[in-house]
């Protein structure tokens, strides 16, 4: 009789850990700088100015901006991980030592009968 049967042959564990990995990029980044710009005054409108400005202090205001970088992180799914099992069905030989009886029996007409020889040997006939 020749079958199969179904033996444990190992384990498999599927594990899942965060990797750390130190990322880094260039972001152009700009930013504001005051820059004092003069102008001579030219031709006769200088004079004219010149005469209608009065002397005193005063203040001019200017707001400066600059960017800087910004990161963002969002854990986003990429693939669903699993186990799973498939059955690959192969084709073995196996080769086995064998024992097995026979008997014969012999009778009035001469002839032998595989069937019964050795049981009628055994019986002492």
């Amino acid at each position: 009789r020749v079958g199969t049967e179904s033996v444990e042959t190992g384990r498999v564990r599927l594990r899942k850990y965060v990797v750390t990995e130190d990322v880094t990029t260039t972001v152009p980044v700009s930013h504001e700088k005051v820059r004092v710009e003069r102008e001579p005054l030219a031709g006769d409108g200088a004079a004219g100015v010149a005469g209608e400005t009065e002397l005193g202090e005063q203040e001019e205001e200017v707001t400066l901006h600059a960017e800087r970088p910004v990161v963002e992180k969002e854990a986003v799914p990429v693939e669903k991980v699993s186990l799973g099992t498939e059955t690959v069905t192969e084709d073995e030989q196996v080769t086995e030592r064998l024992r097995k009886e026979e008997v014969e029996t012999e009778g009035d007409s001469g002839r032998v009968d595989p069937a019964n020889r050795d049981r009628s040997r055994d019986d002492g006939i």
